[in-house]
């Protein structure tokens, strides 16, 4: 599928490559680190291998531009870390996002989420839930954007993080 932002480059998805994922995770890591949070994702947990452990691989989409990988999500269900009431099957669970630093700025945000809705109809789920700290008011800033209700502030791992959650489906 080809796409187009408003400023007119043209963009294209892959699924079930973790390794183009990963390198745009990690440039998004080295600039969140940069900005304060190091803690957030640390470098070590964003191989292939480690990413492996958490997310399935035929769970990522890759937005590239040209031969870049310009943004990356993971689609999972069911989340046995942080949705650990919610059955399976009603639901698709995004981590992950991210917009390389050299293409931040650019709307992406908004296409990747799009991307996340429409997989989560095509797989026939009600829900699209998703989770972000407590502390990056600009992500949810995005997600109260784009259409997503708060459900809950919660402890997972030692992190505080908002859930949330976005019908999309019936």
């Amino acid at each position: 599928m080809t796409q187009a932002v408003p400023n007119e480059v043209e963009l294209h998805w892959t699924s079930g490559d973790p390794q183009a994922a990963a390198k745009v995770l990690r440039a998004t890591a080295q600039s969140v680190m940069q900005r304060g949070h190091p803690e957030l994702w640390p470098p070590e947990t964003l191989t292939v291998d480690a990413l492996a452990q958490d997310y399935p691989a035929d769970g990522w989409e890759v937005l590239w531009r040209g031969e870049d990988p310009v943004g990356c999500f993971v689609l999972m269900d069911p989340d046995p870390v942080f949705w650990t009431e919610k059955p399976p099957g009603e639901a698709m669970y995004l981590h992950k996002l991210a917009v390389h630093p050299s293409a931040q700025g650019q709307g992406l945000n908004r296409v990747l989420l799009e991307r996340a809705e429409e997989l989560t109809r095509a797989a026939h789920r009600r829900w699209l839930r998703l989770d972000t700290d407590v502390t990056r008011p600009g992500l949810q800033a995005i997600y109260d954007g784009f259409g997503f209700q708060t459900v809950d502030r919660k402890a997972v791992m030692g992190f505080e993080v908002f859930r949330y959650e976005k019908e999309v489906g019936r």
